[in-house]
């Protein structure tokens, strides 16, 4: 040993979000530390029953609850390296339940049986932590069945929701939580956790960050992944060589598969991760043959994954559209004068045509149509229609209205 380990908790990873660790470990720290202590009412100054944490994407939101759940079930404050740390790590802690949903909306029979489990007690630890991941698809009638369960909760039991906004929820039910907001972090931020954390050297660093526009998860993919930057790189060139009607149809047709070609890559990275830690989760060792009455889990899984496409789909075809916004973002800061902070700075000379060229008028409808554009593919809307209406208003030089 040299001296010069440092030591990962739950904790490390996190950029840009101090104020949001030290709020959530002081809570661990006010807990009790043994159940009978955990049930006692007005225990904890700190520690409430139900969280909300709330940050635009790629802010950890989610990452930021998971840490919390495992600093909670772990016996040494979410030490990293502990069984119930691991399995927290997994989603598989027996006294952690997770809701998230691939569909537009979670279904209140989801949620009342998520409500229906939060009524037992903790059985390996201090508390039972219940997490729902994008809080904000529940409609008004299913956050009431979550409400109730809210008002009265069992001692033991602990809350979390994620959502980008407070204001995605209903009222009542960020009454009864206690918020914490996530920050968008820096590029510098983000570009010195690639390169402290996953060895990326400065330049490629900041330049995934700030392609990413301080998104962490795509950040990472783009400094590490070659496909990822040139589907990007062609994304961007595509949009800014558009000319005429015609070749904003075809061009259309061509976003959408770069969004699959995107969307299979990241699923299949994902997929083989969350196949090995399930895997190692139920003790079996790399290469090894599954038993035969592990295998229905296993299977479960694959389900899930499989039930993923659509979502995946999705998510690839709005990436897209949020790198497109970069390129006109830039565009008519160029028009305007200001020259400092643009995301796409290796397309400079291509930037100056399109500022040179159209109108901001014309620019700033174009930003309206991603809007536009990113609103009626979350409305089901066919992918290709809303990309090919996109595009038209694109190749327009000129206001439009």
């Amino acid at each position: 040993m040299d001296g010069k380990f440092v030591h990962m908790t739950v904790w490390s990873g996190f950029t840009g979000q101090q104020h949001a660790v030290d709020l959530l470990r002081a809570a661990v720290d006010d807990s009790p530390r043994d159940s009978q202590a955990a049930n006692a009412p007005g225990s904890g100054q700190s520690m409430t029953h139900a969280w909300l944490m709330t940050g635009p994407p790629g802010s950890g939101r989610s990452n930021l609850a998971y840490a919390f759940a495992a600093a909670l079930l772990c016996d040494d404050r979410g030490c990293g390296e502990c069984a119930n740390c691991h399995l927290v790590a997994v989603r598989t802690h027996p006294d952690l339940t997770v809701l998230t949903t691939e569909r537009v909306i979670i279904s209140i029979d989801e949620v009342r049986a998520l409500v229906a489990g939060s009524q037992l007690s903790a059985t390996a630890g201090r508390y039972r932590v219940m997490v729902i991941e994008d809080a904000d698809r529940m409609s008004e009638r299913t956050s009431t069945v979550l409400l109730k369960a809210l008002e009265e909760p069992p001692d033991n039991t602990v809350w979390i929701l994620c959502a980008p906004n407070e204001a995605d929820l209903i009222p009542t039910v960020r009454s009864r939580v206690r918020s914490v907001r996530l920050r968008v972090p820096s590029i510098g931020d983000v570009a010195a956790l690639l390169q402290r954390r996953d060895g990326i050297e400065a330049e490629r660093a900041e330049r995934a960050a700030r392609h990413a526009q301080s998104h962490i998860g795509m950040a990472h993919r783009l400094a590490t992944s070659d496909d990822a930057r040139g589907r990007r790189e062609e994304t961007l060139s595509i949009v800014a060589g558009l000319t005429d009607v015609s070749g904003a149809v075809r061009a259309a047709a061509r976003l959408l598969e770069i969004a699959g070609e995107d969307a299979k890559a990241l699923a299949a990275e994902r997929d083989e991760h969350e196949r090995q830690n399930t895997l190692h989760s139920l003790g079996v060792q790399p290469g090894a043959v599954v038993p035969p009455a592990l295998r229905a889990q296993l299977r479960v899984a694959d389900e899930d994954q499989k039930r993923r496409s659509v979502r995946n789909l999705r998510d690839g075809i709005d990436r897209i559209l949020i790198d497109i916004l970069s390129l006109y973002r830039d565009v008519v800061r160029l028009q305007c004068g200001v020259e400092s902070d643009l995301v796409n700075t290796e397309m400079r000379e291509s930037l100056d045509h399109l500022a040179i060229e159209r109108t901001p008028a014309a620019t700033l409808a174009t930003i309206d149509a991603l809007d536009r554009a990113r609103e009626r593919i979350g409305a089901n809307v066919a992918p290709l229609l809303a990309l090919e209406a996109l595009l038209v208003v694109a190749v327009r030089r000129d206001t439009v209205r």
